[in-house]
């Protein structure tokens, strides 16, 4: 049952609702450096930590994804803590939360501008073959796709040029942004003078935006006198088990969890890539130098077919009853979640959720619709395994919940 809490300030909630509803492009600090599936925008991440929490608290998401909400949370003068079950995820949050220096990066750039001429592809091969065995590079050595695996191939064999290891990340991740947008869902593959062009770009645009980010978080420990080693940690596990974590300790609880789970029913790759309509290919994980070895269904909970969607449920149970136990009576969890058929999933989910040790609450002010709640549309959202032509989970709910 839900309870009904006191208002917002006017402000606050017509500031928290807009982002909510915001259709602007990701964009800003270190937003941009991959399309991870179903992020949500920074604005509605910015928006939520500053309503619900002030400097020096911590903001933990159980299933980060592309970091969208720890990048937040450090440049606005938060601890973070983010979660997720997919090393990729893990990879590329730790690439957008690293703060580098002005020399860091422009050393990134120099070697960046001496690359292009090691990476023509009149230039002797330099195999992965461990990965190429592995199968990392399956569907992607084609007769129009073999020169942007080449081109990646050369490229990955000069990383180590750069100094630090922090420093061969980035470059990763450089080449990993530039490599999804030659291949995922592309049926027209770029050259590779083209890929050559997009990658100098690219790092240009990340440089840039890894600066403004590093400033952004510099300005906001000095201004708040946040200092110590651990202001935010990456973590590849799952949120179950969350609470026995020696990593956490020294943390305090979580002021806020905010978060966006694999929505019930609804297949989403987080995985994968789809090369030349539905090829799926595991390279992105090769590229960041991370392994995969699991299904779709490992990352949403089951599959969306599954009856009853049981192994969803009881996967949703085990991860926020383990939650709740690192909260306490002030923690505000915060999600935005979709559904394939509401009617009853929603229910259902709600359900879990109370038995898992969160009630549901409703603001007042925080609301567009009869049943209480804030829920927005996106237009034209399609998800890579969409077969039957309806698009279900364009409409998604932002739910509040504290400890029963």
């Amino acid at each position: 049952m839900a309870t009904v809490d006191d208002c917002f300030p006017v402000t606050t909630a017509d500031s928290f609702i807009e982002a909510v509803h915001s259709r602007e492009p990701v964009t800003g600090f270190t937003h941009s450096f991959y399309r991870y599936p179903a992020r949500f925008s920074p604005l509605f991440a910015r928006a939520a930590i500053k309503a619900f929490t002030k400097p020096g608290d911590l903001v933990l998401d159980a299933f980060m994804g592309g970091g969208t909400s720890i990048v937040e949370a450090r440049a606005l003068g938060r601890l973070a803590i983010g979660t997720d079950i997919n090393s990729l995820s893990v990879f590329i949050s730790g690439v957008k939360t690293t703060v580098f220096s002005k020399t860091e990066l422009a050393q990134i750039l120099l070697w960046a501008e001496e690359l292009i001429d090691k990476i023509n592809l009149r230039n002797p091969p330099i195999r992965a073959i461990d990965w190429l065995e592995l199968g990392y590079q399956r569907n992607i050595s084609g007769k129009s796709t073999w020169p942007v695996r080449k081109i990646v191939e050369l490229a990955l064999a000069h990383v180590v040029e750069l100094p630090r290891k922090r420093q061969q990340h980035f470059a990763r991740c450089a080449l990993l942004k530039t490599a999804q947008w030659a291949l995922d869902c592309r049926i027209a593959i770029p050259t590779a003078s083209q890929f050559r062009q997009q990658f100098l770009n690219y790092i240009e645009e990340m440089t840039k935006g890894a600066w403004d980010y590093a400033k952004a978080v510099r300005e906001s420990d000095r201004l708040y006198d946040l200092s110590g080693s651990r202001r935010i940690l990456c973590l590849h596990r799952s949120a179950v088990g969350i609470e026995t974590d020696k990593r956490l300790e020294g943390f305090s609880a979580p002021a806020l969890i905010l978060t966006s789970p694999p929505y019930p029913g609804v297949h989403v790759l987080y995985h994968r890539w789809q090369v030349k309509g539905r090829r799926e290919t595991p390279a992105p994980f090769w590229i960041a130098n991370c392994m995969d070895g699991n299904g779709a269904s490992f990352y949403t909970f089951g599959h969306r077919e599954q009856k009853d969607l049981k192994g969803y449920y009881e996967k949703t149970f085990a991860a926020f009853s383990s939650l709740s136990k690192i909260a306490d009576r002030t923690t505000l969890l915060v999600q935005l979640v979709g559904f394939s058929d509401p009617s009853w999933q929603l229910p259902k989910y709600l359900s879990v959720l109370e038995m898992a040790g969160f009630s549901e609450i409703k603001y007042s002010n925080f609301t567009n619709s009869p049943d209480g709640r804030l829920w927005r549309c996106i237009p034209n959202r399609k998800w890579y395994a969409d077969q039957r032509g309806a698009i279900a989970p364009s409409k998604e709910v932002v739910l509040f919940h504290r400890l029963i």
